[in-house]
């Protein structure tokens, strides 16, 4: 019985434990809140920076410090807050408010091509802002009067294919030269096949007349033998 008292105590407090940690995050929100709306914005950072230490995967500290960083004009910064967020955020209407601050911060920046990116994927999760509807409009106007920024956008794509191109085209001149290299190896070993080949001709043929010379000396060592074996013939003087 005591140990059943325990194993509930146990449960209870890793309950608790759970809920001061919750609460915690969520009470270091409520404090960065505070801090922001009293226009404390380097406060309010720290705040939320030590709620999501607490809780990473927070998506509300991630928003808001977002928020806190972008009124202190650290926009990269921030974008990276917001894409935190947008990224692990559910609730598709709070999603979009992260791309609509990228839009605006892309906007200011003179980047309407991404800006407008942004507004894009917010109007996606909240087809009715017409803030961001508005936005949008006013982007691709701005880019169809400074059309440098579509080509920019264009030749960071074609330096992009023509990176993967000549990549392509090192790859093919390699296989080449291996080819060639594997062709010349070839050619080589057939070559030297070859002179083998012509090497061990030539010492059949040297063996085959070298016995061919033997053989002819034989046969006129023999003969000259005979010859001088057999008795000359004489010629008969003639009587006077």
């Amino acid at each position: 019985m005591r140990d059943c008292y325990r194993y509930i105590i146990l449960i209870v407090m890793m309950v608790c434990t759970l809920s001061l940690q919750a609460q915690s995050d969520r009470g270091l929100i409520r404090m960065g809140n505070r801090a922001f709306h009293a226009q404390k914005w380097t406060k309010a950072e720290i705040n939320y920076r030590k709620a999501l230490a607490k809780n990473s995967s927070n998506s509300q500290a991630l928003y808001n410090l977002g928020c806190a960083l972008l009124q202190q004009d650290k926009d990269s910064m921030a974008v990276e807050q917001f894409e935190k967020a947008s990224k692990i955020e559910n609730n598709p209407f709070r999603r979009s408010k992260s791309y609509h601050n990228i839009g605006v911060i892309m906007q200011k920046q003179r980047q309407y091509a991404q800006a407008i990116d942004a507004y894009k994927m917010s109007l996606r999760d909240n087809p009715g802002d017409n803030e961001t509807r508005y936005n949008l409009a006013l982007c691709k106007k701005l880019l169809k009067n400074n059309p440098n920024q579509q080509n920019k956008k264009n030749d960071k794509n074609k330096d992009k294919n023509k990176n993967k191109d000549k990549k392509n085209q090192n790859n093919k001149k390699e296989d080449q030269n291996q080819n060639q290299n594997k062709k010349g190896q070839n050619q080589d070993k057939n070559k030297n096949q070859n002179q083998r080949h012509e090497q061990k001709m030539s010492r059949d043929n040297a063996d085959q007349l070298l016995n061919a010379a033997i053989q002819q000396e034989k046969a006129t060592k023999q003969k000259m033998q005979r010859n001088m074996s057999q008795p000359k013939s004489r010629n008969l003087d003639k009587n006077w």
